[in-house]
């Protein structure tokens, strides 16, 4: 769903969610932790084996860019923009725990870009992101497969049976799948096999532009894959035998000959010498690129929580009214909630006293016999958003809690029969516009707030939040999901509600048909 909604109409940031009933519609509006969660992402994306490097640098840069070009206050970004024009929505209001977010998300994107340089100029996981994508084609094809998924896949298994050690190796695969990828596109995409095969479709194109994708970086980089024949020597015994990094690749532009002007652009000796410097060029601009993109996500991470922090108690307010400039009455005061992620960081940057972090509340209760902190309203977002990119210590009261706070979730919806994951959601109840709405839901027992057990809302994403806590019964979980037909080819629906007010005759539950990028940004991280 990034791939398709996020892109130049919305200057690079992520649509805040996508409508499929009564008709399918875009809410062209962002949030500070919609465009962190598209950053990682990204990079999460990237780390599967899904995007190359290449096409990470190029989203990672033009999101940026926007984002420097957004009106802020004080280093927060406000709490909502209009994704067609940049402009902040009115009222202008700065968010204690969005920002956090973001800051927390930068800081992790900061760290995964700095990795860069030093990893293979060919992603280890490149196979396993082609398969993974396949495996989905395969599925949406249903069966009996018609002969191009029979064809892909025996290329697929000749592949794994040899999987190239040296990068010609690997770079004559990765030719050869592309090629097959793009035949495979052209077929379910003809006039007479896509009205039956939408979703196939959609799958086989996706898995063509990942190939191509992969293919097109690797030969940027290695532009002397492409020589008819591997001259023998010193530099092509070299580079004939390892996989190069991309500072090691760069370290060979101050030791090559001069290259073309352009890393596209065909060197006028045809050359492994000349080849290889145009690579290594490129690979030195990418290292650049990257160092520049660090450091611009260290800098956006930069705020100032002065004003959102009240000294005499020591907590973080709710937010903030600019264009009444007026403090929240409310504070963040419980341990047991996604604003710890804010203190943790605000910390972490001299921004706050550690003593701050003493002061969130650590209201006990007793889940299956094990001690709980209590949050708000008992849902995953409060206890397990932070552990996307915080770290987390076995054998502390945070560790034990949110181990505790899955157990009650799993334990409740066997209860009531139904998969479990309930956390703040859109929900059967729309506007006037069709629009549906959203709020906090959760287990009782686990939340302070009153009337947790009149609602049953079960999300897809707070199971996928769980991974990082019970990963097994996490995957079951999802897995359950799937088998009822809950996932689509843009992720998992917004939620399933079940109470009956909110449902037609004779149903017994309601999907939401939503997708929101936040929800869809998370499970991508967990995962």
């Amino acid at each position: 769903s990034f791939e398709n909604y996020v892109g130049a109409e919305d200057h690079w940031l992520p649509p805040d969610n996508v409508q499929e009933h009564p008709e399918i519609k875009v809410a062209h509006r962002t949030s500070p932790t919609n465009m962190g969660l598209g950053l990682l992402a990204n990079l999460a994306a990237h780390d599967f084996g899904y995007l190359s490097t290449g096409s990470l640098v190029k989203r990672t840069t033009d999101a940026l860019a926007t984002m420097q070009s957004l009106e802020r206050y004080r280093g927060h970004f406000y709490n909502w923009y209009d994704t067609l024009t940049n402009a902040p929505l009115v009222p202008l209001y700065v968010s204690t725990v969005d920002s956090g977010n973001l800051a927390g998300h930068l800081l992790t994107l900061r760290s995964g870009l700095d990795e860069l340089g030093d990893a293979p100029i060919l992603n280890p996981r490149w196979f396993d992101g082609i398969t993974d994508t396949f495996q989905v084609l395969v599925e949406a094809a249903g069966t009996p497969p018609p002969a191009p998924i029979v064809q892909f896949e025996g290329m697929l298994e000749g592949t794994a049976s040899t999987m190239p050690a040296t990068l010609a190796g690997a770079w004559v695969e990765i030719d050869r799948l592309a090629r097959r990828a793009a035949e495979l596109a052209a077929h379910f995409t003809a006039v007479d096999v896509a009205p039956a095969h939408g979703e196939a479709a959609f799958w086989a194109t996706a898995l063509a532009r990942q190939c191509a994708d992969l293919r097109d970086d690797l030969l940027q980089l290695a532009p002397w894959l492409e020589l008819p024949a591997m001259p023998a020597g010193e530099l092509a015994a070299a580079i004939g035998t390892t996989v190069p990094t991309l500072r090691e690749l760069a370290a060979l532009a101050d030791a090559s000959p001069p290259a073309a002007q352009s890393p596209r652009e065909a060197p006028a000796e045809d050359t492994l010498d000349a080849r290889v410097a145009q690579g290594a060029q490129c690979a030195a601009g990418r290292m650049l690129a990257i160092d520049a993109l660090a450091q611009q996500a260290a800098a956006l991470a930069e705020m100032d929580y002065g004003f959102l922090f009240d000294k005499v108690r020591r907590q973080l307010v709710i937010g903030y009214n600019v264009a009444q400039r007026r403090r929240d009455e409310s504070y963040y005061d419980l341990l047991a909630s996604e604003a710890r992620l804010c203190n943790f960081v605000a910390i972490a940057q001299g921004q706050l006293p550690q003593e701050s972090w003493f002061a969130l509340g650590r209201l006990l209760t007793s889940a299956g016999g094990e001690p709980v902190l209590l949050s708000w309203s008992g849902s995953m977002f409060e206890y397990l958003m932070p552990l996307l990119v915080m770290p987390a210590f076995p054998g502390s009261l945070l560790a034990q809690t949110c181990q505790a706070a899955v157990a009650r979730q799993i334990a409740y919806a066997a209860r009531h029969e139904v998969p479990w994951g309930i956390s703040e959601s859109g929900y059967n109840l729309t506007d006037a516009a069709q629009n549906y709405q959203y709020r906090a839901f959760g287990v009782p027992g686990l939340g302070l707030q009153r009337g947790l057990s009149q609602e049953l809302v079960i999300a897809p994403y707070a199971s996928a939040l769980a991974l990082t806590v019970l990963p097994r019964e996490a995957a079951d979980n999802l897995r359950r999901m799937a088998a009822r037909g809950w996932l689509t080819a843009c992720g998992f629906f917004k939620a399933f509600d079940y109470p009956p007010t909110r449902q037609q005759p004779g149903e017994t539950r309601a999907v939401v048909r939503s997708f929101m990028a936040h929800h869809q940004g998370m499970s991508l991280v967990a995962l």
